[in-house]
C-alpha cells in the first residue's frame, strides 16, 4: 500500500464466477469514490503466459495485494495433490499473511454446495464476517459497502460518502418498521429477495448495509424514515406545470412532495401522468382497459427515478420536475461522474451510481430495472412512441433530462400545408423513430429526386430534422 492506494486480489479461478470477477474489477476502477483509492485489481485472467506454475503466480499476487476478495459458490474447483483447490489455498495464504479479507458467498441454499466448499465457507465464517449475494448488483453494492468500511477503519477515508455515513440525530426509532416491511414484501415479490417480511428492523438494515456503527445512514433515512425531510429538507421534489414553453409566473400547478424515495418517485410520476394526454384502449385483452400516455410512462418514471437515485444530496437544491406544453424537464442536482458524458449515455455504458446504497433498494423494488440501461430504455421507449429522442445535458451543476411531447397533434396536422406522401412520412417517423430517403421511397414509390424534395420541404417547414451526410442521412421529428 502506498499513500492510501490499495491493490485488490479477486479470488477464484473457477469459471463459476468469470462474469462476477470482471464486474467487480470494472466497478472498483470506475466508481467515483473507489477509483481514488484502488490502484490495481488482479484477476487470474490477467496472468501472462510464462514459465511459472500457476499456483505460484497467483499465490504471489495474494502476497502482494492489500485486500483479498473471495467469491465462494457451489463449486470447489480443481484439487491438487493435497486435496486443496486454488480458492482455498488463496484464502489460507491471505489469512497467513494478515491481509484484509472480504468474502462473498453466492446463494442461500448451502445443501447444493460441494462438501469441501461448504467446509471452506464455515472456516471463513469462524474468522470474519461474510456477505451473501445472488446477483451482480448485490455483489457490487456489498463490495462498495465493505470497501467503504475498510477505508474508514484503515484511515484512508476520513469522511464517509453521503450514502454510507450516519445521519446526525437520526436513530433507529425514526425509521418505520411498516416502511421496511412494505419494502421487503415488494423486493420478495419483484426480485425474490431472501429476507422474510417479518425480519427485524436492525437485521434488515444490516443486510442492506444501511448502518454506520449501529446508527442509521443517510440512505436508511431517505429509504425508510417516517419523515425523511425532517433530517434532509432538500430531499423533497418540486413539481411544476406550465401551459406554455417557458417558465412564467404565476405557476398554474405547483406541488412540493415529501416522503421516502419510493414515495417521492410515485408522487412525481403521478403528477406528470395526471397532466398529460392519455388514450384509453379497449378491454379485448384484459378486464381493465389499458391507458397509453402521450409520454411513455416508463420513460417518465426512469427520468424521475434517476434524479432521485443519483442526485447530489449534499446540494441545497432539490429535484425539480417541470412539465411544459412541448416537453418534460427533470432537473437533478449534481454532475455526471467524470467517466460519463451526455453523449455516452446514448450508448451502452457501465452503471456508476452516485449513491449505490440508495440505488440497490430501488433496484430490489423494481424502480430501477437494469444497471446502466436506463437512458437507453428511455430512448427506445420514446422511439416506439414516435417521439424525438430525449436530451441529456449538464447545466451549471445540474443534470437535466428532457422528454419531448408530441406537438404534431391531429389539429396541427390538419393545418399543415403538405402533400399526402409527406403526411404518411410523418406517421412513419412517429412509428419508426426515424426514416431514410430509401425507406421513404420504398413506402411511397416515388423517384429519388421527388423523395429528396419532399423530405427537404419537411425540414424547411421545421417538421423534420436531418442528420448525417448524403447516403447515410436520416430524418427525425423536430423538437418544437
Amino acid at each position: 500500500m502506498t499513500a492510501n492506494r490499495y491493490s485488490l486480489f479477486i479470488s477464484s479461478v473457477q469459471k463459476e464466477f468469470a462474469e462476477e470477477r470482471l464486474a467487480l474489477k470494472s466497478y472498483a476502477l470506475s466508481d467515483p469514490l473507489l477509483r481514488l483509492f484502488v490502484s490495481d485489481v488482479f484477476l487470474f485472467e490477467d496472468l501472462p503466459a510464462r514459465d511459472q506454475k500457476a499456483d505460484e503466480a497467483y499465490l504471489g499476487q495474494v502476497g502482494a495485494c492489500d485486500v483479498y476478495v473471495g467469491l465462494f459458490g457451489n463449486e470447489y474447483g480443481y484439487e491438487d495433490s493435497e486435496g486443496l483447490s486454488p480458492t482455498e489455498k488463496e484464502f489460507d495464504c491471505a489469512t497467513a499473511k494478515g491481509k484484509t479479507r472480504i468474502i462473498f458467498v453466492k446463494g442461500e441454499e448451502d445443501k447444493r454446495r460441494h462438501p469441501k466448499m461448504a467446509r471452506l465457507i464455515q472456516k471463513s465464517a469462524s474468522q470474519l464476517i461474510r456477505r451473501r449475494f445472488n446477483r451482480i448488483a448485490d455483489l457490487t453494492a456489498g463490495f462498495y459497502a465493505a470497501m467503504v468500511d475498510h477505508l474508514k477503519h484503515s484511515g484512508g477515508l476520513r469522511t464517509l460518502p453521503f450514502d454510507a455515513s450516519s445521519c446526525p440525530s437520526a436513530t433507529l426509532a425514526d425509521l418505520s418498521q411498516e416502511n421496511i416491511k412494505a419494502f421487503l414484501a415488494t423486493a420478495k415479490r419483484e426480485r425474490k429477495y431472501p429476507l422474510p417480511i417479518s425480519t427485524a428492523k436492525e437485521k434488515a438494515l444490516v443486510y442492506l448495509n444501511l448502518l454506520d456503527e449501529g446508527q442509521p445512514t443517510h440512505s436508511a433515512v431517505l429509504l425508510f424514515a417516517r419523515s425523511p425531510q425532517r433530517f434532509l429538507p432538500t430531499s423533497e421534489i418540486k413539481c411544476m406545470h406550465f401551459h406554455g414553453t417557458a417558465v412564467r409566473k404565476p405557476i398554474p400547478s405547483y406541488q412540493i412532495y415529501k416522503g421516502t424515495v419510493f414515495e417521492l418517485v410515485d408522487q412525481a410520476v403521478d403528477f406528470v401522468l395526471s397532466k398529460i394526454n392519455r388514450h384509453i384502449g379497449t378491454r379485448e385483452q384484459s378486464v381493465q382497459a389499458p391507458a397509453t400516455y402521450e409520454l411513455p410512462e416508463e420513460a417518465v418514471t426512469e427520468a424521475i427515478v434517476n434524479a432521485v437515485a443519483h442526485r447530489d444530496y449534499t446540494s441545497n437544491a432539490s429535484v425539480q420536475v417541470m412539465l411544459f406544453a412541448d416537453r418534460l424537464e427533470v432537473w437533478n442536482p449534481g454532475a455526471l461522474p467524470p467517466c460519463l458524458t451526455p453523449e455516452r449515455l446514448r450508448e451502452p455504458h457501465a452503471s456508476i451510481p452516485r449513491n449505490p446504497l440508495i440505488a440497490e433498494p430501488l433496484y430490489l423494488a423494481r424502480y430501477i430495472e437494469k444497471a446502466g440501461s436506463g437512458t437507453l430504455d428511455m430512448i427506445e421507449r420514446c422511439a416506439e412512441a414516435g417521439l424525438p429522442p430525449p436530451d441529456f445535458e449538464e447545466r451549471g451543476g445540474l443534470f437535466v433530462t428532457t422528454l419531448w411531447r408530441d406537438w404534431l397533434t391531429d389539429e396541427v396536422m390538419a393545418g399543415l400545408v403538405i402533400n399526402d406522401r409527406q403526411k404518411a412520412a410523418i406517421v412513419l417517423v412517429k412509428t419508426m423513430g426515424q426514416i431514410t430517403s430509401g425507406e421513404y421511397r420504398a413506402h411511397t414509390g416515388v423517384e429519388p429526386r421527388t423523395a429528396t424534395r419532399d423530405l427537404n420541404e419537411l425540414v424547411k417547414k421545421k417538421i423534420f430534422s436531418r442528420y448525417g451526410q448524403k447516403r447515410g442521412a436520416y430524418y427525425t421529428l423536430r423538437k418544437k
